[in-house]
């Protein structure tokens, strides 16, 4: 054993961090350090630092001392540089943070590289490397460095120069040269050749060498893995690491070093050299402006008192002890500029016509409601601070906020703009190999059939929310497919392979919502920040948020920024009621007693209504017929999985009152608005207060423990929660009834504020389809053109609420969905907009809208080829309008498609002579040089041509439908899937006729038989079918999309969603 054992200190380590290029996960490396004895151990994964927080804490933890660097990418020549001939190549280097001061302009090296330096990799380059060197320490760099290429090619003084440019850079004791020793690795033998030379001029300068490993996986069996992780990373383009890139023990180092002792002697003085404190504890909220001379506490305070003008609210005793609580409760934790600052969003959005909403828990707040953050009153529904905020409370608060989503960068934008670009980053989130997808990488990557992994992979359940589904729980829980492992060596290798890289980091996005703020004005001196990968140029920071425990990055706290559709759908609404009618609708005010918006939630007609549309929460809703915002509230809460079967009990107690108990007469202030029923987790919390004498803060932890039914937390609870009942007046047996129920009903509570926001939404947007139902599902229609199926469901609703939908027209046709309006009247038509049609650009699509707005509408096919004389209108687009049914106020589609040809050279005709100017210079002579339009003549499409022509493009039949031809029959049949859904009598056979619009096949748990989940349509409504496997091997033929068919099965309710399992097909002819 050599003298310097226990010195040597791994230096140059490579995690999965090291996205596709690593295997060990971080606490594996830093277990493997402890057990090997190790007291200091690297980190320096390829061009970023995305491991580094997860690295130091680890290592904390274990008693080891953290080394945050990483192995950076230095340009050719400068990072700008991006000449294809020259810059594609690139040097790696070796960066160690010494301290804090290092750490930080490490953070800044890699940001740097990242947002001017990507080329193929993010570079840095001499120029930054000089400017933040203060605090690094510099190795030369593996095999692929600078330095070794320069001795390679005998350049002997260039290496000199490098070095001493390092030693310029960050000091010259903080300058090592770094050699490595891999004699096993096939294609390094010129490397070994020119060791010599590296630690001659390593003297020659009087710099130290240092011996690093370069590891990318823990043991050396890992190494087969980490070979396919390379396939995976190049698409099995066969780049291999042979020999051993393991992280190897203090032994074998000696073994290798053996010739170069001082190589490991001198990674224990690195370490020693390394003193490195992050602190990963405080948050810092951004520097929100405020008036010289005052304080956060002060404005806050203003604006609260302001706020209770604006909302006309009175400051009773109540409002105001409410009002002090809270904001001795906000300042007491240093959260007041928190809190101005996302006033300060909400109020810039409704400025910028953003329309917004915060969800979540800040409902809760009176504060948060008086300065503009939250749009319900609090005190009003029954809403707790203490479920948002409290003294005993530890986290952070979380505010949701909602914009409508196709503004949402815009409010980003504005965070920029405000703070400053270089403040404002989105967070990144990590993509992982989790089961499925591991088992579907690994088997390509090895060089299976897709087929394999693709039948391995859907053997393995999906996980459940809040827990992940891995190989091993997979294993354990399905028989088929343990059973296929131990009797298929091909399905062994592919799911042991897959156990080594499960979990690991794949690639980096962004995340949904969160973003943060730096208070210095730098996001990067907090987290380095990068590109999101997928070129939409948003910047990310390259630590997640469980570096934040969730609550933000390190040290920064998140603002969630969250984009949703149906504020989007609000607006639109809003704004086309406003231009029709000229009617203006501030949502704020709209009243919330309106009689046709209840009479809507009684009928159950809530498709498109937020949170409210599923056609299970259609029956509870015609049954349970709401009359106020709690009912509303109440129904957002429990339909859910659970919950959902006490929704009987509530409905019947709304019915009928005498059905409604209270154990004590202090319950029914808390459960009147529920009937008595425990629903929310505020009422537990309010009866732990109220009734059991509990602080505001203790009921807080109280929901907690009943929530998660935690056995001991649970026992103590309740010895505490029965004698404090008891202690204020009530009886050991009534104590003990009001636990079991607690007991009973906590688990499913939900989070009223939350509930309370997302009904208030729906009410808003049912009182829309209500009172102004063309505007509103013509701004449906627009805003969701994106989803082929939602506008499908939102078409046959419109239909269903007696509206005409006709194909678009170039005459009466925007580019979006419309209402037509007749001689000032809002009619029962809506009109397909031009937007809407495949293959047909929005260019075209705005000339013609533009030439009819100037101009009139076109009176004949010739006019229309007169006046569009755009580029873009040529045969693909020419073709669409007509197949479409754009043009039928101008001729029959067969006829028009057959002159297609003969039109567009009228057209182009016409557009040459304008582009010479010669119809100007002739312009109103009988002897003007004109084209003439020569029209064949063609027989008329078939309706089934037509039909096809319209979903091909449209996505939808508009005209007719392919089972007109069998309206007769189906009547005959008389069970029509809209009869059968709103059915109470489901028992039986039955049968059904429809055309097929989906078909998903999908392979059983068993994994080798195929059944099929088929989405049926008849003329009023759709419903899922289920062909199991048995069935499937006789009915697949039948099992076609666009088929007609007859279907024969039962019917199965799961939870208020209806399904068919099929018996029969036979198609419809």
């Amino acid at each position: 054993m050599c003298a310097h054992h226990d010195n040597f200190v791994h230096l140059h380590v490579h995690s999965h961090y090291s996205l596709l290029d690593g295997l060990s996960k971080v606490e594996d490396l830093v277990a493997k350090a402890k057990e090997f004895g190790m007291t200091a151990l690297a980190l320096t994964d390829h061009g970023a630092m995305y491991g580094a927080i997860d690295f130091y804490k680890e290592c904390k933890d274990a008693g080891i001392k953290p080394i945050v660097g990483c192995e950076v990418y230095v340009a050719n020549r400068t990072r700008f540089d991006r000449d294809p001939t020259v810059d594609n190549k690139r040097y790696h280097l070796t960066l160690l943070s010494k301290n804090n001061v290092g750490y930080k302009n490490l953070m800044k090296l890699v940001s740097k590289a990242n947002l001017e330096g990507f080329y193929y990799k993010p570079r840095i380059d001499k120029e930054i490397l000089k400017l933040h060197g203060e605090g690094l320490i510099i190795l030369s760099g593996c095999p692929g460095s600078e330095f070794v290429a320069y001795v390679r090619e005998k350049y002997f003084d260039k290496a000199k120069e490098l070095l001493q440019f390092y030693c310029d850079a960050v000091g010259r004791e903080h300058v090592f040269v770094e050699i490595m020793n891999h004699p096993e690795a096939p294609g390094m033998e010129w490397y070994h050749d020119i060791l010599p030379d590296i630690v001659r001029i390593a003297k020659e300068v009087d710099l130290p060498i240092v011996g690093t490993w370069d590891s990318h996986y823990l043991c050396n069996d890992d190494a087969p893995a980490h070979e396919t992780l390379l396939k995976i990373n190049t698409g099995g383009s066969g780049m291999k690491m042979d020999g051993n890139w393991s992280f190897i023990n203090q032994k074998m180092a000696c073994e290798s070093f053996k010739d170069y002792p001082e190589a490991i002697e001198n990674t224990k003085k690195v370490a020693d050299l390394v003193d490195l404190e992050i602190d990963t504890k405080s948050w810092f909220f951004p520097s929100f402006p405020i008036p010289e001379g005052t304080t956060y506490d002060a404005v806050l305070r203003e604006m609260t008192l302001e706020g209770l003008k604006t909302r006309e609210m009175e400051p009773t005793p109540e409002v105001m002890e409410r009002v002090e609580y809270e904001l001795k409760t906000i300042s007491d934790k240093g959260y007041p500029s928190y809190f101005l600052c996302v006033a300060d969003f909400m109020k810039s959005s409704n400025e910028l016509g953003i329309f917004n909403q915060t969800r979540g828990s800040a409902a809760g707040s009176l504060v948060a409601y008086l300065i503009g953050i939250s749009n319900i009153d609090p005190l009003k529904y029954g809403l707790l601070f203490e479920r948002f905020l409290n003294p005993d409370r530890p986290s952070l608060p979380d505010i949701d906020m909602d914009f409508a989503d196709n503004r949402r960068d815009d409010i980003i934008t504005y965070a920029r703009g405000k703070y400053g670009s270089d403040a404002v980053a989105q967070i990144g989130t990590f993509g992982t190999m989790a089961a499925r997808g591991a088992v579907r990488d690994v088997a390509r990557a090895m060089g299976f059939p897709y087929s394999l992994g693709d039948r391995i992979s859907k053997m393995i359940p999906m996980g459940s929310q809040g827990a992940t589904m891995t190989l091993k729980k997979a294993l354990a829980s399905e028989e088929e497919l343990r059973e296929l492992y131990e009797t298929d060596n091909q399905v062994s290798e592919i799911i042991d392979m897959a156990k080594k890289m499960e979990g690991n980091v794949r690639h980096i996005s962004v995340h949904a919502a969160g973003v943060v703020i730096s208070p210095t004005g730098r996001v990067d001196d907090f987290s380095p920040v990068q590109f999101d990968p997928k070129g939409e140029g948003k910047v990310i920071t390259q630590y997640d948020m469980y570096t934040g425990d969730r609550e933000g990055i390190i040290n920064l706290p998140k603002f969630d920024f969250l984009g949703l559709r149906n504020l989007t759908i609000l607006k639109e609404a809003v704004e086309r009621i406003q231009k029709i009618r000229g009617v203006t609708i501030d949502v704020e005010k709209i009243p919330l007693d309106d009689k046709k918006t209840y009479e809507l939630f009684g009928r159950g007609e809530t498709m498109s209504v937020f949170q409210f549309g599923s056609t299970g929460m259609q029956k509870w809703l015609k049954e349970l017929k709401p009359s106020n915002l709690e009912d509303l509230i109440a129904m957002a809460s429990l339909y859910r999985p659970g919950p959902m079967a006490f929704i009987p009990d509530y409905i019947e107690r709304k019915h009928d009152p005498r059905k409604i108990k209270y154990a004590d007469p202090r319950m029914e202030p808390i459960l009147k608005n529920t009937y008595g029923i425990i629903v929310y987790q505020e009422d537990v919390m309010r009866m732990a207060t109220d009734l059991a004498g509990y602080t505001r803060g203790e009921s807080d932890k109280f929901r907690k423990a009943v929530g998660k039914k935690i056995p001991e937390e649970m026992a103590k609870q309740k010895g505490h929660f029965i004698d404090g009942c008891v202690e204020n007046g009530m009886s050991k047996k009534v104590a003990d009834e009001l636990w079991d129920m607690i007991e009973t009903f906590a688990a499913y509570g939900f989070n009223k504020s939350h509930s309370a926001v997302y009904a208030l939404l729906a009410y808003r947007t049912a009182y829309l389809k209500a009172n102004y139902p063309a505007e509103y599902m013509t701004a449906v229609l627009t805003v969701e053109s994106d989803n082929l199926d939602t506008v499908t469901e939102m078409v046959n609703e419109a239909k269903r609420m007696g509206f005409k939908i006709l194909p678009p027209d170039i005459n009466e046709s925007f580019s979006d969905f419309t209402v037509v309006v007749e001689d000032g009247i809002v009619t029962d038509k809506i009109r397909f907009g031009l937007g809407s049609i495949k293959n047909f650009g929005n260019e075209i699509g705005k000339a013609i809208i533009h030439e009819r707005k100037s101009n009139g509408p076109f009176k004949t096919i010739e006019d229309f080829l007169k006046r569009v004389l755009h580029k873009n209108l040529n045969k693909k687009s020419l073709e669409a309008l007509v197949m479409c049914g754009a043009m039928d106020a101008f001729g029959e589609r067969g006829y028009l498609i057959a002159n297609v040809e003969n039109m567009l050279t009228f057209n182009k005709a016409l557009a040459e002579d304008h582009n010479k100017g010669s119809v100007s210079l002739f312009d109103g002579m009988d002897d003007a040089p004109t084209a003439r339009l020569v029209m064949i003549d063609a027989p008329a499409a078939a309706v089934k041509i037509t039909l096809a022509w319209e979903k091909e493009l449209l996505g939808l039949y508009v005209s007719g439908h392919p089972l007109d031809a069998f309206r007769e029959r189906l009547e005959k049949v008389g069970a029509s899937i809209k009869k059968i859904k709103s059915s109470e009598h489901r028992s039986g056979t039955t049968v059904i006729a429809g055309i097929i619009e989906d078909v998903r096949e999908i392979y059983t748990k068993k994994g080798n038989d195929k059944m099929a989940f088929i989405r049926v349509k008849d003329l009023d409504d759709t419903l899922e079918c289920v062909v199991f496997p048995k069935t499937f091997v006789e009915m697949r033929r039948f099992c076609q999309v666009e088929m007609l068919v007859l279907i024969k099965g039962k019917i199965s309710d799961r939870n208020g969603e209806l399904s068919m399992i099929v018996d029969e097909i036979k198609e419809l002819v």
